[in-house]
């Protein structure tokens, strides 16, 4: 990072950060690609590209641009929102299909874009079998929606199911992909899409105050990343996995088909638990879990900072200290 080329990016005079969005549009199938902030950014101008305000925009009922975005969908692109009862964080095509009625008027209010989520958060980091997916694709080109992926852990998703990020993301209208959590950067996020609409992509970026100076500096993390902290995913999937089993073998409620990938939820209510008091005996005993938008569900999450030993450790240590809760 300190030794990053670096220009003016708002002018895209600089190197690195061309770059780093020519190599992200090539992984996902997509022709072009922005550098932005946030993955958060890059949901909500995709939203304003693919609709008009007072179009109506589906996603699965716990999706993050539904319930972690604060409303912005309604803020800044003007949208009523439908969330619709998922399975593991997917929406079928019927559902899709049955969401978008018959209208004849072209005032009707009606869906005009429809978000999915790869992997899934509030689901547990849980992955779209490609089948699925496709037919989910499919019935959305059908009923005449546009379709963007909110792929901030796309990179997760691919490595799970040892296909290409592109495999997953090419056929979308718009995707994003978050440099800044499994992969470790700073911060950062893209969204790519066509040549045209990254082309409108820019003007909405300085709009949201998203535009940078000397951007390569972060940039440059992101093609690190790219080079070596996609693979090691499997890293993190593997070290879940073996949380996930010795705390079932402990007696915790961990559903074990949900962890798929760098995700491990465990249930406090069997314990009879108040999640923010276990959480903060937890903290003391050294051990970092985070809450879930489900109310006694709390989350462990494997990424490039926890070693097998750090897993080792929460594997036992969770289980004396929550028990111990209990006995309070």
């Amino acid at each position: 990072m300190a030794a990053a080329e670096v220009g003016d990016e708002q002018r895209r005079e600089d190197p690195t950060v061309s770059e780093l969005q020519r190599r992200v549009a090539e992984l996902v199938g997509q022709e072009a690609a922005l550098f932005l902030p946030t993955a958060t950014m890059a949901n909500q101008i995709a939203l304003r590209l693919q609709s008009r305000p007072g179009d109506v925009l589906l996603a699965e009922e716990t999706s993050h641009v539904l319930v972690y975005e604060f409303g912005g969908a309604a803020v800044h692109a003007g949208l009523v929102t439908l969330g619709l009862p998922g399975h593991g964080g997917r929406v079928s095509a019927e559902q899709v299909r049955a969401a978008v009625p018959g209208h004849t008027k072209t005032i009707d209010q009606a869906p005009s874009v429809l978000v999915l989520e790869n992997t899934h958060n509030s689901s547990g980091g849980r992955v779209w079998p490609t089948d699925e997916l496709d037919g989910t694709l499919a019935a959305a080109r059908q009923v005449g929606l546009a379709v963007h992926l909110d792929g901030a852990r796309l990179f997760n998703a691919a490595v799970s199911q040892g296909v290409p990020p592109a495999r997953l993301a090419a056929g979308f209208d718009t995707v994003t992909v978050c440099l800044s959590k499994g992969l470790g950067c700073p911060f950062g996020a893209l969204l790519a899409g066509s040549g045209e609409l990254m082309e409108r992509a820019w003007r909405e970026k300085h709009l949201f105050g998203g535009a940078l100076r000397q951007a390569g500096i972060v940039a440059a993390a992101g093609l690190y990343a790219l080079d070596h902290h996609v693979a090691r995913l499997a890293d993190d999937h593997a070290r879940a996995r073996r949380l996930a089993e010795a705390w079932q073998g402990a007696g915790l409620a961990v559903e074990l088909e949900r962890v798929e990938t760098n995700f491990v939820q465990v249930d406090l209510a069997p314990l009879g638990l108040d999640r923010r008091a276990a959480l903060a005996r937890l903290r003391e005993a050294g051990v970092g879990l985070s809450s879930t938008i489900h109310p006694t569900v709390a989350r462990a999450v494997t990424h490039l900072d926890v070693s097998d030993d750090d897993v080792e450790r929460a594997a036992e240590v969770v289980p004396r200290i929550l028990r111990a809760v209990a006995d309070v």
